[in-house]
């Protein structure tokens, strides 16, 4: 329904856009809109949940719901990896990054050759610094890459970090490699396939 209802909301845009007479360069301002809330559904929206009533939003309320579900599909929900990534999510959710980030380089530094740690390193330091790539950022990301060159986590997951950052040419090029390196028959795969497309579509619409 979540879906349906996405596509409808599109269809009374483009439906009122004609009524007002949009001139040419506003439609592909409206395209452009159109397509990224495509990819923010895609990437945040959860249609499978059954309805209920609204909760009042938490005071850091994130975004990282999803991230953290996709990322179990990824790297697997138990062992000491995904809680020491507990850990991590519940400092960042309660305000305390640099806890976070702190508990994450005690990780990659009693396991230097972690792909999973160098990659959550990465993410930390992002949320850390205000979605920001900062140069330690990049430094952790690039090192998982370098470590799981044939691994689909850290190329997704810098590719996120890189498209909030709104660089969605160097997103685009990550998932693809993302992509590439997921296994066919990857339960995660059609989650990450949705993601590359639908970033397409929005470099489309506004003319990149």
């Amino acid at each position: 329904m979540g879906w349906l209802a996405l596509l409808g909301l599109a269809a009374a845009a483009i439906a009122l856009a004609f009524w007002l007479r949009f001139p040419r360069p506003l439609w592909t301002m409206l395209g452009a809109a159109l397509a990224l809330g495509g990819v923010g559904y895609a990437w945040q929206g959860r249609p499978t949940l059954p309805a209920a009533a609204p909760m009042p939003p938490s005071d850091r309320q994130s975004d990282n719901e999803a991230l953290i579900d996709l990322r179990g599909q990824l790297l697997g929900r138990y062992g000491g990896e995904a809680a020491m990534f507990t850990a991590a999510d519940a400092l960042a959710r309660s305000g305390d990054s640099r806890t976070a980030v702190k508990i994450m380089l005690g990780a990659v530094g009693a396991n230097p050759r972690s792909v999973p740690y160098w990659t959550e390193l990465g993410n930390v330091l992002f949320a850390h610094d205000r979605n920001q790539m900062s140069p330690a950022a990049q430094f952790a990301f690039r090192r998982a890459r370098t470590l799981g060159a044939n691994d689909p986590v850290p190329f997704f997951f810098e590719g996120l970090a890189w498209m909030r950052a709104g660089d969605f040419a160097r997103a685009r090029l990550l998932w693809r490699r993302a992509l590439q390196l997921t296994p066919a028959d990857a339960s995660y795969r059609p989650a990450i396939e949705q993601r590359v497309m639908l970033l397409d579509q929005a470099m489309r619409m506004m003319g990149q």
